[in-house]
């Protein structure tokens, strides 16, 4: 693998030098007002990325993971019932967890390529008439096959059954990169990551919550300790974490935000569309397809490619890595082997996109597929010139 070379995974993504320099610096006093002024402004400038007025926002040492155990174990209690679909890898370990934390998961088996069922939770709401559902865990940006789905549907399905349950979303591979509405779209915790769209090194999970959430966390009864909300807010009072906190980290999430927001986030999100449509431009000229089952579920920030049948789908990204320096995803439970992923997400322009777009044609071409040297790079570049760059002036 080469460091010169821009990694096409869906996470961690590219690293701006800027954000780089940011999180390399010398050690402070955690306990100090300095910290505060690190710590303040990141949490602030995160509940614009929200796009909320409300959040409550924590900021653990941890990842997307440590995020969801955090939505989980400070509002619900064992016993607890839980509404999830299962239509990927990250909506399945969602579910796992909750699992594991002895709450009663109602799964709604949803096929791998098709968003959440919002009509079906509907009609599971509607005849939950005692309200023994807690909460609806929803997956935003299902990374492991390049589907989104709608979250204001999912509100729309609670709102309709006049269900009083609280509105967890995976957002760890959309917030920062695709349109998130957190107030808009009655979110009570919504979970990311430091090293999707925030561009940054894995470390940070990043947690928003309600106040609908904020209360629950006074009667939910799970075990928790290194992620109780509570103790963290305690901290954040007095400029401080209860623990040791990942300064460098932090002091890069408050550099990614500002650089966020200059850009605007409306030129952030058109930008990802922009750039995923070329790569999508790029598979129809392949004659391939993707695993998102249509147009509506599309993700902006990572397309899964299925191979033709009989082919092994990880050969591209082993021989791209081995042969061309290049990483891309591979395809991860159910469709392990059927498909390979280009992450087109965080500090990435459209130039970077079509040194991706080249490599996994010369990788296809070597691998004896049936794919034309040109034909995906031509029809990404004929997207892209025909589509200017959103509000360059700003964005530069």
């Amino acid at each position: 693998m080469s460091f010169q070379n821009p990694v096409f995974i869906p996470g961690p993504t590219n690293i701006p030098e800027s954000l780089r320099k940011a999180c390399d610096m010398p050690t402070i006093d955690h306990r100090s007002p300095l910290f505060g002024q690190i710590l303040h402004p990141a949490r602030a400038s995160v509940q614009k990325i929200l796009k909320s007025k409300c959040a409550e926002v924590f900021i653990f040492p941890s990842s997307g993971t440590g995020g969801w155990e955090t939505a989980l174990t400070n509002t619900l209690s064992a016993g607890d019932k839980v509404l999830a679909a299962r239509n990927g890898m990250f909506s399945h370990r969602w579910i796992d967890m909750c699992q594991r934390h002895g709450l009663n998961v109602k799964i709604v088996e949803t096929p791998w390529g098709q968003g959440l069922p919002a009509d079906h939770y509907e009609e599971i709401l509607t005849a939950d008439a005692n309200h023994e559902i807690k909460a609806v865990i929803a997956t935003h940006n299902e990374t492991a096959t390049g589907v989104k789905s709608d979250i204001a549907a999912v509100r729309k399905a609670l709102n309709a059954a006049k269900h009083p349950a609280m509105l967890f979303v995976d957002g760890v591979s959309s917030i920062a990169s695709m349109d998130f509405r957190f107030d808009e779209w009655g979110v009570d915790v919504a979970v990311t990551g430091s090293q999707k769209g925030f561009m940054l090194p894995a470390g940070l999970a990043i947690v928003g919550f309600s106040k609908k959430a904020m209360e629950a966390t006074k009667t939910g009864t799970l075990p928790r300790t290194f992620f109780d909300v509570h103790d963290m807010a305690k901290g954040y009072a007095n400029n401080a974490y209860p623990y040791t906190p990942a300064v460098g980290l932090m002091n890069g999430l408050n550099q990614a935000c500002d650089m966020l927001l200059r850009e605007g986030l409306e030129n952030v999100f058109a930008r990802h569309y922009r750039i995923a449509e070329g790569v999508r431009a790029a598979v129809s000229a392949w004659g391939l397809e993707l695993c998102a089952a249509n147009p509506s579920v599309y993700s902006d920030t990572v397309s899964a490619i299925r191979t033709p049948d009989g082919f092994d789908a990880t050969d591209i990204v082993t021989h791209a890595a081995e042969k061309y320096g290049v990483a891309f995803g591979v395809g991860l439970g159910e469709v392990a082997g059927k498909v390979f992923r280009i992450g087109h997400l965080g500090s990435l322009t459209d130039v970077m996109a079509l040194s991706g777009i080249a490599t996994a044609e010369m990788c296809m071409a070597d691998l004896g597929l049936n794919i034309q040297l040109g034909s995906g790079v031509t029809a990404a570049q004929e997207y892209y010139r025909g589509h200017p760059a959103v509000a360059q002036k700003d964005a530069a």
